[in-house]
């Protein structure tokens, strides 16, 4: 249902179900993985550049990071399941990273659980949908500028990484 939806709403082609959802790093579950593919599309149709995974002051890693055409940055938490919801509590710590804080869950995850002041995402592996808005909480504009500056290095460094995989050793 979803992913029939959203292939068609954001013109992007659907994949059979067999396909295999890459988890480039390890660190993520299938789930995961094909969550947060979902979300990326979509931010992407939305005119965002994302950065997955981006290492914020402090060392906590944001699984997805959306800097919008206007300098907005939003942060999307990827919630696999319940148990993985209920473990990690460092989520509270993107507030000071970003405009827009949301979750992403799959459509079955019990998503009334989601504190209402974040954002509700409804994804897969082929898109996601924004269901409920976030309270919206302005950055400084010196976190802004650090922000903006992280998303940049990292974008820039991936970008480079992915052309010459031996640069910099």
């Amino acid at each position: 249902m979803l992913k029939d939806s959203l292939a068609q709403q954001k013109d992007v082609p659907a994949q059979e179900d067999d396909d295999p959802v890459l988890c480039p790093d390890g660190r993520q579950s299938p789930a995961a993985a094909a969550l947060q593919r979902g979300v990326c599309r979509t931010l992407r149709a939305y005119g965002h550049s994302v950065v997955t995974e981006l290492t914020l002051s402090g060392g906590r890693r944001a699984d997805v990071v959306g800097l919008s055409p206007s300098g907005d940055i939003w942060i999307v938490e990827i919630k696999s399941c319940l148990a993985d919801y209920q473990a990690d509590g460092k989520w509270e710590e993107y507030h000071d990273h970003c405009d827009r804080l949301y979750f992403a869950v799959a459509p079955d995850f019990p998503h009334e659980i989601i504190p209402d002041h974040a954002g509700l995402i409804l994804a897969d592996r082929f898109g996601a949908e924004i269901m409920r808005e976030p309270g919206e909480i302005r950055l400084t504009a010196s976190r802004r500028k650090a922000m903006t500056l992280c998303f940049a290095r990292a974008a820039a460094l991936r970008l480079q990484r992915a052309i010459d995989p031996f640069c910099g050793e």
